[in-house]
């Protein structure tokens, strides 16, 4: 496994390893409201924890978070991420899109690159958290083809666990 962030391509979107100037959109979407399925919202002291954590774990775990930027013109969307280690049960592959970005297939596009990176990698396994009342992410779990495993442990009881399966 890779102790270094790549930068995946799509058909639309670049992603890139995390750069120190994405912390203030980082910071506006981690304080507003819909980050309510995550634990959020978050103050800029908790926020800034998860943009380090999002970045330091390609040193510490192998993979960690990149941003999702759009390839026509740079702009950056959200951000896709494996995060692991000691919070979390199994590995787990997230998303978040920026605000006035959902709804556009951005969050799967994203999601199966990295998730497909992550196989080819060595990755064994991979899951997705998903609050039972976050209907978007769960639409795009089942976009990535993942399927519920009741029988997975949970990184936050009551949370579904989705897993993902690799591409045929």
């Amino acid at each position: 496994m890779t102790a270094l962030a790549p930068t995946l391509r799509t058909g639309r979107l670049v992603l890139r390893p995390m750069r120190n100037a994405d912390w203030p959109a980082y910071a506006r979407f981690m304080a507003g409201d819909r980050t309510v399925h995550m634990g959020g919202p978050f103050a800029d002291r908790t926020a800034w924890g998860h943009f380090c954590h999002d970045a330091a774990g390609w040193a510490l775990f192998g993979a960690g978070a990149l941003m999702v930027e759009r390839a026509a013109d740079g702009e950056t969307l959200g951000q896709v991420g494996i995060s692991n280690g000691p919070r979390f049960p199994e590995a787990e592959l997230g998303w978040l899109v920026y605000d006035g970005h959902e709804g556009q297939g951005y969050a799967a596009e994203a999601a199966t690159a990295l998730r497909d990176w992550a196989f080819a990698d060595g990755w064994p396994t991979l899951v997705s958290y998903v609050d039972p009342a976050n209907g978007g992410s769960i639409r795009v779990a089942g976009r990535l083809g993942a399927v519920s495993d009741p029988d997975a442990v949970p990184q936050d009881r009551g949370d579904l666990v989705f897993r993902h399966r690799r591409a045929a």
